[in-house]
């Protein structure tokens, strides 16, 4: 019987994806398209998808500074839910959630949901108040949540402190079908199905200007030459405000870093997903068995991609408090990636001052939650120009004070 190297069942698996292999390419820009997408990572991706299969737009590009997925999608700690406060915010992201649940058959690509559920921690009597009343807002929206006591906090999670000696855990609202996803497969999954129905997915590709006439966007200026189009949707996180100055106006976001860090490896001990305001941390296990934990962002604006080692002090000190098993793992790795923070923590899904010129930013420290929605949505606002999921999360909101406050919806004061 023939032998095949380990290298060798690799590349065939790979080639057996159909698509797999057009979807890492990049391709020679066309002259024109109908859409242009700047940025492929995960709410690119999926804008270009549904535009495709919601609405039959296939002549679309999303152009790429980097690589496939290289950004915000494949920096973060994967966490989903819906448990939001405010309407509109509670809506996109339950839509979302339940898109996720379909994702692996939708996009026949199996992105690892996991809906093992969400436990956002109560420490203080002001922190009960909050998640109470946020649970009786998720009743009245339809999404299924849950104020629970301490005793049934720790039957949810055995390895909680729940007497902890500064911030005792005081109860906690829960998502039963929250939970986590493979953050690259979610990427990897739309690409190949926008490469299925003849997107052109150009990375290495920067952007370098915004072609303007008579108040309408005709194209854009790229590293690889120029790309006229009818419609331009940005779609880049953490550097929104440097692509909206090309396109000839300012956003009311600032970037900061955002860290994340894993443990070594363990044997299974947690099943659920914890998140600690007070204590100020947020934690998970992998399938690998890595303790996944994340806390607030910096303190200050910046671009920094990478660790440091104050955030590891901070945020390890304090779920330590409440996870007494940590104090003895090991870090095995540890990075960061920008987000775009709006005034009132809520995105942006927008029409902007430039004709047919599309913003989708703002999603803070809680865009892959988004990203089937933020999809979704975009990708309707961007065809019909108006969507109902988009409504309330315009630009014109900050000019006429119509904020959506999800300030402390993070579940870490970020």
């Amino acid at each position: 019987m023939k032998r095949y190297s380990a290298f060798a069942i690799a590349r065939e698996a790979a080639r057996f994806h159909s698509g797999w292999e057009r979807a890492w390419r990049s391709p020679t820009p066309k002259k024109k398209y109908k859409v242009i997408i700047i940025g492929a990572g995960g709410h690119g991706l999926a804008t270009a998808y549904y535009l495709g299969k919601n609405h039959g737009i296939t002549d679309v590009a999303v152009i790429e500074k980097g690589w496939l997925g290289g950004g915000n999608t494949g920096r973060n700690t994967t966490i989903i839910r819906s448990n939001y406060l405010q309407d509109p915010s509670a809506a996109i992201y339950e839509k979302a959630r339940s898109l996720y649940e379909t994702m692996s058959q939708d996009l026949n690509y199996n992105v690892m949901f996991s809906p093992r559920g969400v436990l956002m921690l109560a420490q203080t009597h002001h922190e009960v108040r909050g998640y109470q009343r946020t649970a009786y807002a998720n009743a009245l929206q339809g999404v299924k949540t849950e104020f629970i006591g301490p005793q049934k906090v720790k039957e949810i999670c055995p390895i909680m402190n729940v007497d902890g000696p500064r911030y005792p855990v005081l109860g906690g609202l829960f998502q039963a079908r929250g939970g986590t996803a493979r953050h690259d497969a979610v990427a990897w999954g739309y690409a190949r199905a926008c490469s299925d129905m003849g997107m052109d997915i150009i990375q290495q590709c920067e952007v370098t200007a915004v072609r303007r006439e008579g108040g309408e966007v005709k194209g854009v200026s790229t590293t690889k030459g120029e790309i006229d189009c009818d419609k331009l949707c940005i779609v880049v996180a953490g550097n929104s405000g440097h692509v909206a100055e090309l396109a000839g106006f300012r956003l009311p976001i600032e970037s900061v870093a955002l860290q994340a860090l894993v443990s070594e490896p363990i044997k299974p001990c947690m099943d659920i997903v914890v998140m600690a305001n007070t204590v100020h941390g947020y934690m998970s296990q992998s399938d690998k068995g890595e303790m996944v934990i994340g806390g607030g962002t910096d303190g200050y604006n910046n671009y920094t991609q990478r660790g440091s080692f104050q955030h590891i002090e901070e945020t390890v000190r304090a779920l330590i408090e409440t996870f007494p098993m940590l104090s003895r793992l090991k870090m095995l790795r540890q990075w960061g990636g920008i987000v775009d923070v709006t005034g009132d923590r809520s995105p942006i899904l927008s029409k902007t001052p430039l004709g047919n010129c599309f913003i989708n930013c703002g999603w803070g420290t809680g865009g892959f939650k988004a990203i089937p929605g933020s999809g979704w949505a975009m990708a309707e606002l961007v065809a019909k120009g108006h969507s109902p999921l988009t409504a309330e999360f315009g630009l014109d909101r900050f000019k006429e004070g119509r904020f959506i406050d999800e300030s402390v919806a993070a579940g870490v004061a970020h």
